[in-house]
């Protein structure tokens, strides 16, 4: 039988059953070799506990500039469709003392007090959101993923950045679908990075002339700090925060109404108070992690864990999905969506020096959300077999391409 250095695992760039193969990843050990999009080699993390252990070992770095050979070498380029994940210069790819830095500059922008402040807002943006969505609905099916769990962290972290509607707003959320789309041909992938970087340069520039109370007004201003961001630093800076709060929070609202919709028993649950919205929030993003693998980090030195060695300037793979499905930590029944679940530890924020700034923020959102929609339309149902909902076409976003659902008579209007 073929050994796991014969034959390594092909990664599924359009992540048509990201279960699944979570599900063999970990068959193949906590730690195994995988095939990125364009031939990338990497190791893959499934277990819980060992990529709780790397996400908080020194030895392990996310600055390919420093510790990734092949990015060195001049070997990734635009056209990888994972680059814009890897090239970035901000915390997301920082290391060390560099890391520290910027998540100092940047973290005063996400404070408890800030995070609170935006309540009323997300509470109106959710309310206007759902006054719409009767309006959306098409012989009798509206499409929730779009109308409903796009469409709030869409309008929170744009007007959070200070990004003004229209044509600006519109491309900038097209450039990052296209970041999560890991199917994107070389050319697509180059095309959209450069699109990205145009259209994020022209919002500091508009920022510059017009500041405000918003969070890419206070880049610019810390930019200008004696302990400075540098231009790179605050675009890629901007890069990571509409990211990351955007497909994030997405992934969380599809994958908790979905869970939901197809657990009768546990709506019921929260429905009748036995389970908080904290339960299911916490437990969504355990059992379908939003982002399902992380690119990337690297090795600084010959590291083994498990029994198994990955060399010095490896990359690694932080497979959320697999992980947070892990039997060996979750039981027989990791794989079951269960809100009653005593244990709902996760790593779908990260772990360590890297945990995700915006975490508060997406809980909020979501814990706004979720209740507001099932006591809006308190008879919502998928209007298509579960077997029939297909994954978003990315093995790092994990979601649905769309969500049908039917409303209520009496909120859909009908």
């Amino acid at each position: 039988m073929p050994t796991d250095d014969q034959q390594p695992y092909v990664l599924d760039p359009a992540g048509h059953d990201i279960r699944a193969e979570g599900a063999q990843l970990r068959a193949r050990g906590p730690v195994t070799k995988v095939i990125l999009p364009g031939d990338v080699p990497a190791w893959s993390i499934s277990s819980h506990t060992l990529l709780e252990q790397l996400l908080t070992d020194p030895r392990v770095s996310k600055d390919p500039r420093q510790h990734w050979p092949r990015f060195i070498a001049g070997k990734i380029t635009p056209e990888w469709p994972l680059y814009a994940w890897v090239s970035v210069t901000s915390m997301f790819t920082a290391y060390g003392s560099d890391h520290r830095r910027l998540r100092r500059l940047v973290t005063p922008a996400f404070t408890a007090r800030r995070t609170a402040q935006l309540l009323p807002r997300v509470e109106r943006i959710v309310a206007s959101v759902l006054d719409d969505l009767p309006g959306a609905v098409t012989d009798g099916v509206v499409d929730l993923r779009q109308h409903f769990a796009y469409v709030i962290p869409v309008l929170v972290i744009t007007e959070l950045m200070g990004v003004p509607e229209g044509s600006m707003a519109v491309g900038i959320r097209a450039c990052i679908d296209n970041i999560f789309n890991t199917g994107l041909g070389p050319e697509d992938a180059a095309a959209n990075h450069h699109a990205t970087y145009r259209l994020l340069n022209e919002l500091i520039d508009y920022r510059r002339r017009k500041p405000g109370n918003d969070l890419t007004s206070y880049l610019i201003a810390s930019g200008d700090s004696n302990e400075s961001l540098t231009e790179t630093e605050v675009v890629d800076t901007l890069l990571l925060i509409i990211a990351a709060g955007h497909e994030t929070t997405v992934n969380l609202l599809d994958n908790a109404v979905y869970a939901l919709l197809t657990s009768p028993d546990q709506l019921h649950l929260v429905r009748t108070g036995k389970v908080t919205w904290t339960d299911v929030i916490e437990e969504s993003l355990r059992v379908d992690a939003p982002v399902a693998h992380l690119p990337l980090r690297y090795a600084v030195e010959d590291i083994t864990v498990a029994g198994t060695t990955i060399p010095k300037g490896d990359a690694i793979l932080a497979s959320y999905a697999a992980a947070g499905q892990d039997p060996e930590h979750h039981g027989p029944s990791a794989g079951v969506f269960d809100a009653t679940r005593e244990v709902k530890d996760h790593l779908a924020f990260g772990y360590g020096v890297h945990y995700c700034l915006g975490a508060p923020l997406a809980r909020m959102e979501a814990a706004t959300a979720l209740p507001a929609l099932f006591q809006r339309f308190p008879s919502l149902a998928l209007a298509r077999s579960a077997a029939r909902i297909e994954p978003v076409p990315s093995f790092i976003s994990n979601g649905h391409r769309s969500l049908p659902v039917t409303l209520d008579p009496v909120g859909a209007g009908t």
